[in-house]
């Protein structure tokens, strides 16, 4: 392996950390653009674009005259949200009527989109209530008896593990080993894809005095200690400096990562070993690779996919490493409660036991030279 693609492969995995870290770094997205639709231009309407504008996780980029222009202005990027406040609302609620507020949102940025509708939403039931209160105020009711009706159950949130509720902690803790994984996989399958390609098996297996599951460990052990460490330091960065919660034991933690980079590995191996053709088996493992952020549960759960979905996210060591991790840094839970994901990582180390005897195989017929 020339060293340029080693110093590549660790350049990618330190931009996606300062990328993480410098984009998340206020825990959730703020000063979101949303507008608003006035067609009212009453007291009320624009008491509720003060109180939209004071919130910390939008911000009114403009208060547009019609539906059209607004709905023109999410469509270009604009702004992800907006509100729109009908005309005669303020009347309405003089009536003791109850006006109808139109609320869009733009879902295909997922994550600004969410965010903006729970904002707008949570500030229209507030102004709601805000008007309420006034109106039983005004018939003669107590604070206190206001309060009993229009919130008759107050709600106290304890966020478990990310206390505060931060973007960073979710997607750094798993992304960030999850690339290192990622880069240890495709490093170790190109080295062994690389033998097949310049068509040097013969001599590679001649140093393992023809022992194809030496070979692979001894391609294996070297990445498997640097991305180990490097994954280490990433650790140490994100539990130490950073402060992100850890309420289990460090060591089980480098534990689990020292397994999800052998696990990763040895699945590496197994398509390097089964697939002749260096160039499929690469494409196969990077479909691999990919496929492992999506089914390991972090960004969509896992039990709400499908049975066969679900089964299948186990063959993804990226999956077991999530669930132990959940475990540890964030229930306190030992090794009493890792077992299975231990076991399973354990277990990918068959599919290196048979990639190797595919390898051998296929170098005795002549097809790996």
């Amino acid at each position: 392996m020339h060293p340029r693609y080693l110093i590549l492969l660790t350049l990618g995995v330190v931009l996606a950390f300062v990328f993480f870290a410098t984009a998340t770094r206020n825990g959730q997205p703020t000063e979101l653009p949303v507008g608003v639709v006035d067609l009212d231009h009453s007291y009320l309407s624009r008491r509720l674009c003060h109180e939209l504008q004071a919130t910390q996780g939008v911000h009114i980029e403009a208060v547009y005259d019609n539906h059209t222009e607004a709905r023109l202005a999410m469509q270009q990027g604009k702004i992800f949200a907006f509100y729109e406040i009908p005309q005669g609302t303020y009347n309405k609620l003089l009536q003791f009527q109850a006006p109808r507020f139109g609320l869009y949102t733009n879902q295909a940025y997922l994550l600004a989109g969410s965010l903006s509708y729970r904002e707008l939403a949570t500030m229209g039931q507030l102004a709601a209530g805000a008007v309420q209160r006034e109106v039983l105020r005004k018939k003669g009711f107590t604070d206190d008896e206001i309060m009993g009706k229009i919130q008759p159950i107050a709600l106290e949130t304890h966020p478990i593990g990310n206390s505060k509720a931060s973007y960073q902690v979710y997607l750094m803790t798993t992304l960030i080993p999850g690339i290192i994984a990622l880069m240890a996989l495709l490093h170790t399958a190109y080295v062994i894809g690389r033998e097949r390609q310049e068509r040097t098996v013969g001599s590679w297996l001649r140093k393992a005095r023809y022992d194809t599951l030496r070979a692979m460990l001894g391609k294996m052990l070297p990445y498997t200690c640097y991305y180990t460490l490097l994954l280490a330091i990433a650790q140490f960065i994100m539990y130490g400096p950073m402060h992100f919660p850890l309420a289990g034991s460090w060591v089980l933690l480098m534990l689990m990562s020292l397994l999800l980079i052998v696990a990763a590995q040895c699945a590496g191996c197994f398509i390097m070993g089964c697939v002749p053709d260096p160039s499929v088996a690469m494409s196969l493992t990077s479909a691999y690779a990919t496929l492992s952020f999506s089914l390991c549960g972090f960004s969509f759960p896992v039990d709400a996919m499908p049975k066969v979905m679900q089964a299948f996210s186990l063959l993804f060591p990226l999956r077991h490493y999530w669930l132990s991790l959940r475990e540890i840094a964030y229930f306190g839970n030992g090794l009493s409660h890792c077992w299975v994901e231990i076991a399973a990582l354990l277990a990918f180390t068959i599919l290196l036991i048979v990639g190797a005897g595919m390898l051998r195989r296929q170098w005795r017929k002549g097809v790996a030279c």
